[in-house]
């Protein structure tokens, strides 16, 4: 088995994915390793969304626009960082976007769009066609036809470096050694599901809510650290969030091919679908990843735990956290006729990825099965929900006496749901070449960092900028460490 490369790439998810291509491109001899199975990571369970500037859908739409009001609007979906933010990174992103989605696009993917999302002053956001696993299958594709070594089920243990503090190699938890010649690029993916991690720097009850995705365990932040790499932001998390529970069989959109001679097809022929076509794809998606809005709450809705019990007021409060503390962090959302009704059709939607589609209650009916419950009386409700049926009974009717509108069926539950931490904003801090800096900002030589690992003090709220960042990251993270001269070890 070979042992030498010039760029190993530690990560099969987006950022992975494209720093490989991007490696490979550049005349690159390149490993990609990946922890699990098989590739995905946290790309493959997203929307899907691409925000960017300046872009060829957004001049085929008439629509101006520049990095610069990119940059600032970026900044408004979440102020309260503001003051924390990276600006130059921010900036980077929104110069490279409009470029990495015509990349993207060269390589066989497809996107339909400009769609409108506030507080964007114009419309920026591009959705992949059909959904997020049209990213890994096509990139899969294009690894495997530029001859990039992909190995799964190796985990990296530790980095290699040299006596002057360059990193010249990764370790495998089997022992093996491999080399790079030119540069390691760590792109494992976020620390959402790593409780110590969290525990650092969060308080313990945020720590212990489990991450959305179950093999984000921060491992490339851990790895850029033991070598010198400084950690940014890494108390701010996306979460706790409300999620229910996934489906025991996947969603069709999720059985999508990624066989590498199905996937420039499929990129192909998705652009030929029909935007109704596409909005029902994306819809199996709502009712499984998106949260429900916190509009029910205000509009009337409650949340029972497994007891039947009533357990919070559902209008004040985190009430991701406190259903975190309630057994199994397990509650069902409870609608009665009128809200049943209000969220059957617009304007109301329970979930949705905003002017992509809108998922209603027959969508849940129809689609989530699994998690979708109606009773004609609040006996037959809660049997099928699952709920004790004295104790649920009696919530309802204690609820009645001061909101008689409770008394009118059918009544509906939505569960269980759970509490989740979605995603994590912290990183390696990185220059504009993605080199990994140490606290002084000076450069550990042949360590390059993308998407979460690399993110470097960026905070990207809003859809559509998690996946730019990815894919940007990663391409100039691959790029770089491609051209980087080869060192000669110690």
């Amino acid at each position: 088995m070979n042992n030498s490369y010039d760029v190993i790439v530690v990560g099969g998810g987006g950022s992975g994915l494209a720093a490989a291509v991007a490696a490979a491109d550049v005349g690159a001899k390149v490993l990609l390793l990946e922890k699990n199975p098989s590739l995905g990571g946290s790309t493959s369970i997203s929307i899907g969304s691409f925000s960017a500037a300046n872009s060829s859908f957004q001049h085929a739409a008439g629509i101006r626009d520049n990095p610069d009001d990119f940059t600032e609007d970026i900044g408004k979906f979440a102020p309260q960082w503001e003051s924390r933010n990276n600006v130059e990174l921010r900036l980077l992103l929104a110069q490279h976007s409009s470029e990495t989605l015509e990349w993207l696009r060269s390589l066989g993917l497809e996107f339909y769009g400009p769609s409108p999302e506030p507080p964007n002053r114009v419309p920026r956001m591009h959705n992949v066609i059909p959904n997020a696993k049209a990213y890994i299958a096509v990139m899969h594709w294009h690894v495997l036809r530029r001859n990039v070594i992909l190995r799964t089920n190796a985990r990296v243990a530790r980095l290699v470096t040299n006596a002057t503090g360059r990193v010249i190699g990764v370790r495998l938890e089997s022992g093996e050694e491999i080399i790079a010649r030119r540069g390691v690029v760590l792109a494992a993916g976020d620390y959402s599901n790593n409780r110590d991690i969290k525990a650092r720097y969060v308080p313990r009850p945020v720590a212990d809510i489990p991450g959305i995705n179950p093999t984000a365990t921060g491992d490339g932040h851990e790895l850029g650290a033991s070598v010198g790499g400084a950690l940014l932001n890494m108390d701010v998390l996306l979460g706790p969030q409300i999620r229910f529970i996934a489906p025991s069989s996947k969603p069709f959109s999720q059985l999508l091919p990624s066989t590498p001679w199905l996937a420039r097809l499929m990129g192909w022929g998705a652009s030929l679908l029909p935007k109704p076509v596409i909005r029902a794809m994306t819809k199996q998606l709502l009712v499984t990843w998106q949260h429900p809005e916190d509009a029910l709450y205000e509009h009337g809705a409650i949340l029972v735990n497994k007891r039947g019990e009533r357990f919070t007021d559902e209008k004040q409060g985190n009430l991701a956290l406190v259903i975190a503390q309630q057994p199994e962090r397990h509650a069902f959302i409870i609608l009665n006729k009128r809200l049943g009704d209000m969220y059957s059709k617009s304007p109301h939607y329970i979930s949705t990825a905003p002017d992509i589609a809108y998922a209603y209650l027959p969508d849940y009916k129809r689609l989530r099965s699994d998690i979708y419950r109606q009773g004609n009386t609040l006996p037959e409700l809660a049997q099928r929900a699952g709920l004790p049926v004295e104790r649920f009974v009696q919530t309802i009717a204690e609820l009645a006496k001061s909101q008689p509108d409770w008394n009118e069926g059918p009544w509906y539950s939505l569960g269980p749901a759970v509490s989740w931490i979605v995603l994590s904003e912290g990183g390696l801090r990185v220059d504009a070449q993605m080199r990994v800096l140490r606290a002084d900002a000076s450069v550990i030589p042949g360590l390059y960092a993308a998407g979460s690992n690399g993110q470097g003090g960026i905070m990207i709220w809003g859809h559509g900028l998690h996946i730019a960042w990815a894919f940007t990251s990663g391409r100039l993270a691959g790029t770089n460490a491609a051209q980087h001269s080869v060192f000669e070890r110690e």
